[in-house]
């Protein structure tokens, strides 16, 4: 029988290798995933070879993006490589990693058109690539929605930012960005006048949802350890055609409509979707949509439920959607212990959609309606890391949300 070590070690190589191996089969960062059976079986080949690249797993916290960067206590003069540790369909985000620092000083939106040097819009709006970070703890109130350039990160470690109390995070048609670390709440909407998304171009905004992040047309987007809350519509929405995503180790709390995955039944340019939600941690005052998915392909892995007052995990259009080695506690009431809802649809229609549980931990009363193909293979699209075992959960996602990393100690 293998010894306690050698199986953490197996299985943290699963971890690893199944993601890379995904990655370096793929012709172009759009790809999708090689079917995960296929990729299990060249695992044991590569275990001797990639021995040598496990240092940076020394933590041991079984949280792979949190094992490759938060163990090292000089982090802060090495940021950009958290652009190295993303996991899942938006594992290929690099952000602002091949650009330079660009350091926020000043707290303050005072003209959305002209912003100011200094100020997190005008970081935002550059055309080459930066890696934004903080001077300070702040609070932003933005004046209307930040829409971000392509190739930006948002890196809020070593400082408690708050982006709060008006307009959001607006991703619109631009590639790479990796948002990190930052508190966004309180969101309300914007628009009726001219924002600036480029050096070069201002345009008229119509009234936004305001959404915590909105994702319209994006691709190859990574949300990282925020902590998100109480926003006017979604918390975070991707819509229109956005995929390559990854929404990780956030803290989401106090919110109706949590998350939207897919703009409408209607808009069928969602059906390449896939979207990656592993180690969050869905908390108190949570109602729905955990989300809610259209037409795409959606994994969901390894993140800790512990309210909702509706339903966790909602679809309609026909979407595939993947549980994994997530823990589900129901609510009290009795009737809203089932983790799934299907939306506006008969069962006659939805018994076709491929819905799965697959070593998922049931508390409380919870239960998951499966439906559609059981074969393993009818997931490929939906699958995008190796799920650890639900029983892991709770330490994995102990850390959601914003971190508290101060410079010359590990995060």
């Amino acid at each position: 029988m293998a010894s306690p070590i050698s199986l953490l070690l197996f299985t943290t190589l699963v971890l690893v290798l199944v993601p890379a191996y995904a990655s370096s089969s793929s012709s172009s960062p759009s790809s999708h995933v090689q079917d995960p059976e296929f990729v299990v079986q060249d695992v044991l080949q590569r275990i001797n070879a990639s021995r040598r690249n496990l240092g940076y797993l020394s933590c041991g916290s079984g949280n792979p993006i949190d094992d490759c960067w938060r163990c090292d206590p000089d982090w802060h003069t090495n940021r950009q490589r958290l652009a190295d540790c993303g996991i899942g369909f938006g594992k290929h985000a690099i952000g602002g990693r091949d650009g330079e620092i660009y350091t926020v000083t000043d707290p303050r939106d005072d003209d959305p058109v002209n912003p100011k040097p200094g100020t997190l819009r005008h970081a935002v709006i550059q055309d080459e690539p930066l890696w934004i970070v903080f001077e300070r703890d702040m609070v932003i109130r933005l004046k209307e929605e930040l829409l971000m350039n392509s190739f930006k990160t948002i890196d809020g470690r070593g400082a408690s930012v708050h982006i709060a109390g008006g307009p959001c995070i607006t991703i619109q048609y631009v590639t790479n960005i990796i948002i990190h670390g930052v508190n966004i709440h309180d969101c309300r909407q914007g628009g009726n006048t001219y924002v600036r998304d480029s050096p070069s171009h201002y345009g008229w905004r119509t009234v936004s949802d305001g959404d915590g992040i909105s994702i319209f047309g994006g691709s190859h987007v990574w949300v990282d350890h925020c902590s998100l809350s109480n926003c006017n519509d979604g918390l975070i929405d991707a819509i229109h055609g956005s995929t390559a995503i990854t929404i990780s180790n956030n803290y989401l709390t106090h919110h109706n409509k949590v998350m939207l995955l897919g703009h409408s039944d209607t808009f069928t340019q969602d059906k390449n979707m896939q979207v990656t939600i592993a180690f969050n941690h869905f908390g108190e005052g949570l109602v729905q949509r955990m989300p809610r998915c259209r037409h795409g392909y959606f994994h969901v892995v390894n993140n800790d439920y512990s309210h909702w007052e509706m339903y966790a995990i909602g679809g309609s259009a026909d979407p595939t959607i993947n549980s994994q080695g997530n823990r589900f506690a129901a609510p009290n009431e009795e009737n809203n212990k089932e983790v799934t809802k299907r939306e506006d649809s008969p069962e006659s229609e939805w018994k076709h959609w491929n819905w799965r549980s697959e070593g998922d931990l049931m508390v409380n009363g919870a239960f998951f309606t499966a439906s559609g193909a059981g074969a393993s293979s009818s997931y490929a699209r939906a699958s995008s890391l190796g799920a650890r075992p639900s029983s892991l959960v709770a330490p994995m996602t102990a850390e959601a949300g914003a971190l508290t990393c101060k410079k010359g100690k590990r995060c």
